[in-house]
């Protein structure tokens, strides 16, 4: 199954990488593996994980406190968020796929 990210969690992603790097070196490449990890449980399974509206989902991360949150759409993911799990959990309702 094909993904791809709505411009918005892209930058969420790439501004979350930049924070763990400042952090630490190489824990953004870390959270960046572990993110992409998700995205590829979430291909193979997209209905295994936390229903949030009547097509939207989140998975949560294992090692991070942050959550990637997709809708299906036939035969492909749209990666809506990748949210902090402590931001107020409704925030991307806006996005549209």
């Amino acid at each position: 199954m094909k993904y791809h990210f709505h411009p918005e969690a892209e930058a969420e992603l790439n501004e979350t990488v930049k924070y763990y790097d400042g952090c630490q070196e190489g824990l953004g490449l870390e959270f960046a593996k572990e993110v992409h990890a998700t995205i590829e449980n979430i291909c193979q399974f997209p209905l295994a994980w936390t229903p949030l509206s009547h097509n939207t989902r989140r998975c949560l991360l294992k090692r991070f406190p942050y959550g990637v949150v997709y809708q299906s759409k036939g035969d492909h993911i749209i990666i809506i968020a990748v949210m902090q799990l402590n931001r107020k959990p409704d925030y991307w309702r806006k996005r549209k796929a």
